[in-house]
């Protein structure tokens, strides 16, 4: 049931290591690339809870989840075939809006089918193994531009355009992720409603909460969002700041509106789980702004900090510049080849000191190994420091569900997992509005401390994972 991250992932990892360079080859400016990014988070943050709050009511021949993971990944290989060959910056945004919304489509839906399938005892193993995969399918991801460089295919266009070593990396990706998740598709086995209900599970089916209370943090939202306005207008901030404005707006609108409505539709529902959601879920929150700030200015900001800093180039057409962006590609690999054995490590670090301990461990090492990138000048040294990111990203991927998972009902399985992808999208949505801002009045342009940022962010997920309860063994064992 895991196999089909290892497709997905190989998507994502093209994606992540490779997109701010086609984005930049097609002459985006450096400080243009985290809104042109955030079309991807913010997919997500809109199509996941729906597909949740749907998966959870589906049932028919192809089962619950899995009509939405062959939904999802048909769009999103279709996407990776097109997104190298994309002629201008606003279609390879758009491609990018594609192969995020499809990926997102099939993303929750597997988390869903594990903590559906999987007893309490088991679930952290099941998330781990995710890991596993996931790390599995970004290593060779990451890898095949340089890889396919090796073996003398163009690694610089004649044109200034996307080489071939990324063209094909993306086609050899298309066909990865579609069939690792037709795979499971056909090899996986689903419980019918009547036997999800048929197994013990104390926690109960609703999670009621008075929602006329809502208004209140409804309207703090829609004032904070007002003043960013106004502070955008007089301080002449960066319009990426306009997205921190827009997210508190939307969500203090869709909070006031909650405290108002009688209706019973999809929005109401999702909207009244988000506001009502478990204790858990409220303190993990924190964990996961922290964590994928982190992540996401690593994810676009690597490959110009490498570049510039260390290869001494910020010219994408360049070969010295191209070499550097293909390393990047090696330590994403890296990274995600250090998870995959994270994963296997981590079960047996979760028996020693807990499923809480485990991870603030882990987002340390992570912590560590992004700061690090901002004193070591020897490209081959930074594989050290990945060692910590790959623990930190198997981490994270496992043990939050497995935290959360335990504290769900089973019928709100894929909505709650939908919603939990609010606390991955939000921090994104952040950083994308703030980084540039940041590095520009802070740090002189030089996007090398958005990794030391990124690192200092860890360390803060990590304290705040002590605030989050270990699961009591809610489910059935």
């Amino acid at each position: 049931m895991c196999f089909g991250f290892l497709g997905l992932q190989f998507g994502l990892a093209l994606q992540n290591a490779n997109v701010s360079r086609i984005f930049q080859t097609l002459g985006a400016n450096l400080n243009d690339i985290p809104a042109l990014w955030i079309a991807a988070p913010l997919t997500g943050l809109i199509v996941q809870p729906i597909v949740g709050h749907y998966s959870d009511r589906t049932w028919n021949r192809l089962g619950r989840r899995r009509p939405y993971f062959l939904a999802g990944a048909v769009f999103a290989s279709l996407a990776l075939l097109w997104l190298p060959n994309a002629p201008a910056l606003w279609i390879a945004a758009g491609l990018l809006w594609i192969l995020d919304a499809s990926i997102n489509v099939s993303m929750e839906p597997f988390r869903a089918l594990v903590g559906d399938q999987l007893p309490t005892k088991q679930g952290p193993a099941g998330f781990a193994m995710q890991s596993f995969f996931i790390g599995a399918g970004a290593v060779v991801a990451s890898l095949l531009p340089w890889a396919l460089a090796r073996f003398g295919v163009a690694n610089v266009a004649p044109d200034g355009g996307i080489p071939d070593t990324v063209k094909y990396a993306f086609y050899v990706g298309g066909a990865v992720l579609l069939g690792a998740v037709l795979w499971t598709m056909l090899t996986t086995r689903e419980y019918s409603p009547a036997q999800l209900r048929s197994f013990a599970d104390t926690v109960p089916e609703g999670l009621p909460a008075d929602v006329s209370r809502a208004v209140r943090p409804g309207l703090l939202l829609l004032v904070a969002g007002v003043m960013v306005l106004f502070a955008i207008r007089y301080f002449t901030l960066e319009r990426e700041v306009y997205l921190l404005s827009g997210g508190l707006l939307a969500f203090g609108l869709m909070l006031t509106w909650l405290s108002r409505t009688r209706s019973r539709g999809m929005l109401r529902e999702v909207v009244g789980d988000l506001y009502g959601m478990p204790d858990s879920m409220r303190r993990l929150a924190g964990v996961q702004l922290f964590s994928w700030f982190a992540l996401f200015a690593m994810w676009i900001y690597t490959t110009a900090g490498v570049t510039q800093t260390i290869y001494g180039t910020s010219d994408t057409s360049s070969s010295i510049y191209n070499e550097g962006a293909n390393w990047v590609g090696v330590l994403f690999a890296a990274y995600n080849g250090f998870g995959a054995l994270a994963a296997i490590v981590i079960p047996f670090m979760v028996r020693r000191w807990g499923l809480r301990i485990s991870h603030m461990v882990n987002l340390c090492l992570g912590g560590a190994g992004l700061l690090s990138f901002l004193y070591i000048r020897d490209p081959r040294w930074l594989l050290a420091s990945m060692v910590g990111v790959g623990f930190a990203w198997a981490s994270i991927l496992s043990l939050p569900y497995a935290l959360l998972s335990d504290h769900l009902p089973t019928a709100k399985m894929g909505v709650y997992m939908g919603i939990f992808n609010f606390f991955i999208v939000i921090p994104q949505v952040l950083a994308a509005s703030i980084l540039g801002l940041l590095l520009r009045l802070c740090f002189h342009n030089q996007p090398i401390w958005a990794l030391g940022l990124g690192g200092f962010s860890l360390f803060v997920a990590g304290l705040c994972t002590l605030y989050v309860p270990e699961p009591g063994g809610h489910k059935r064992a």
